[in-house]
Parts: structure tokens; sequence; C-alpha cells
């Protein structure tokens, strides 16, 4: 039985919507968008219009890009920014003349791997933020609720830092992260994660916590 607890509100970043808006998706070699909000704000500025390779750094962006007309060239194995750095094609790979142009579009709050790793791996990165995630406080009995599921599903380390400003490290006695940059974040927090999903997606997240339910049985 879900308890949904909202703990962040995506709030567009206007500056940025228009930076996006201006630019010409096709003069890039590469799409790269990292979360379904990204996919969202994209689709907005430029509906299906994108470069001919478009990579998604999960399955649920993947369908929210598909959604609107784009179609992905790449989701990575390893659903989190190390799999796709992992699987991305070398600098100068793509029919560019010189490095691999990419545009980047995610939060403003997104961690610096993916843009980092790929400006090191020689790729030409531009890097627009359009919207980013606000705490968004719960009712009181939204986190009554909370408190008395018997696990907790953390999506990404936003989520953990929201739920620790909220609860602190109070919480149901399974705590299951997505993956391991989330469990990083939850566990700085003041979490104590008890599984990570194998899986780095939405549908891994549940197999976890069943496969964690099973076990104790």
């Amino acid at each position: 039985e879900p308890v949904v607890v909202p703990l962040l509100a995506i709030q567009p970043v206007p500056e940025a919507a228009d930076q996006l808006a201006a630019l010409d998706p096709c003069a890039f070699d590469w799409l790269v968008v990292t979360s379904p909000n990204g996919a969202a704000a994209y689709l907005r500025a430029h509906n299906a219009r994108s470069p001919r390779q478009v990579a998604a750094v999960g399955s649920a962006t993947a369908a929210a890009l598909e959604a609107g007309g784009v179609a992905p060239t790449l989701v990575p194995t390893v659903q989190r920014a190390a799999g796709l750095l992992a699987e991305f094609p070398a600098a100068g790979t793509s029919g560019s003349a010189g490095s691999t142009t990419i545009l980047l579009v995610q939060a403003v709050d997104a961690e610096p791997l993916l843009a980092d790793g790929l400006a090191a791996a020689g790729h030409s990165v531009t890097s627009i933020a359009p919207y980013r995630s606000v705490p968004a406080l719960p009712t009181a009995a939204q986190q009554l609720a909370a408190l008395r599921a018997d696990a907790l599903l953390l999506a990404s380390g936003s989520a953990a830092r929201a739920w620790a400003a909220v609860f602190g490290a109070a919480g149901p006695p399974i705590v299951v992260a997505i993956g391991p940059q989330t469990a990083a974040a939850a566990e700085v927090a003041g979490l104590k994660i008890t599984a990570i999903a194998a899986d780095h997606s939405l549908p891994g997240l549940v197999t976890a916590l069943e496969d964690r339910f099973a076990a104790a049985d």
C-alpha cells in the first residue's frame, strides 16, 4: 500500500528555459537528458525537434522523451550517470569534425558527475538547467503516515536530503535506495540504508523492496 509523501516540488528556472529555447538543438551531435523533468522541459522548448543522437540516463527519462516524439538512441544498462559515462561514445566518433558537441539538460541541483565526466572525456558540453527541486513540507497527517510505513523508498539524493530535513534520522525500519549515489546521499543525511536496487530504475526499486521483504520472511 503506497504512502505518497511529497517532499520535493519542481520549480522552473525561466532564464534557463529561455536559454534552452533559444538554442538550435540540431546544431549539437547529442542531446543528453537526466530525468523525466528534464525531458518535459526540453519538449516544452523544442517539441520533437532534436539531434540525431539522444541519450537518456534511464528508462523513465527515455519514456518521457518518447512520449513527446524524441526517440533515445542510448539508454545505459546501468541507469545512472556513471553508467551513461561508461557507455557513451568516445569524443570525435559522432561525425563532427572536432570534439563531439553535447546539449545536456539537467536540474540546477544535479550532481556534477555527468557534466564533468563528459567534459573530461573530451566532449564539448553545453549544460542547461531549466528546473530545480525545492523542499515541500508534507502535512502533519502525511508525516504521521510516513513514519508508520513499513519501508521507505528513496528515488534520488534530493529526496533523501528532503526526508532528513523533515524527519531527521527517523524513519521506517527498511530504507531502499534506487542506486549508490542516492544511498550515499541518504547516509550523509543520517539515514541507514538497508538495500540498494541492482537495477537503478523505479521498477528496480520495487524489486529491491520485494527481495528485502522475501529475505525477511
